[in-house]
């Protein structure tokens, strides 16, 4: 495949990305902020081991001066589809039911992964496979929910302790 179809690629990815934004509810846009910021901390020190470690490289990249791992997937797609999982993630729904939304979302994930190391330069495993692919998506989707419903339920613990405790709230209750 030439390499002017693979950035081609790549931008589609970046236009397919930033589209997703407006797929995203209003009421769930810190929500996804979140997620997205933090699945990106997590991508940046994750992607780097796994490119330093030679266990995959990224042939065609952009930035490739400055990072040997794909800017595109981990500061942008990757945290975006996180960011769209979060904002839909059925809470209210059974365990099972969860669980599955986690296997949908990684599986996706890795099957585009898949097809792109098999049909383009995009990336290349050397020691990785897509079993490994699918674990780390998974765990790296279950530790940015983790950790979103760590921080928005301390916020939200703590709007409630301070308005609980201030003379106006004790006003309102009388």
């Amino acid at each position: 495949m030439s390499v002017k179809i693979q950035y081609g690629i790549i931008l589609g990815v970046w236009i397919f990305s930033l589209l997703l934004i407006f797929a995203i509810p209003r009421n769930k846009r810190r929500l996804a902020l979140v997620a997205f910021l933090f699945k990106q901390w997590i991508t940046s020190i994750l992607g780097h081991a796994v490119v330093e470690l030679g266990l995959l490289i990224y042939p065609v990249r952009e930035l490739a001066k400055i990072s040997r791992t794909s800017f595109t997937y981990e500061y942008m797609a990757y945290p975006m589809t996180c960011a769209l999982f979060n904002a839909y993630y059925p809470g209210r729904r059974s365990r099972w039911f969860q669980f599955g939304y986690y296997v949908l979302f990684t599986s996706v994930l890795t099957v585009i992964e898949v097809i792109m190391a098999q049909y383009t330069d995009l990336i290349r495993y050397v020691r990785w496979n897509w079993l490994w692919s699918w674990g780390t998506v998974f765990l790296t989707f279950l530790m940015t929910r983790v950790f979103c419903v760590v921080y928005f339920g301390t916020m939200h613990a703590g709007k409630q302790k301070n308005a609980a405790s201030s003379p106006r709230s004790s006003m309102d209750q009388k």
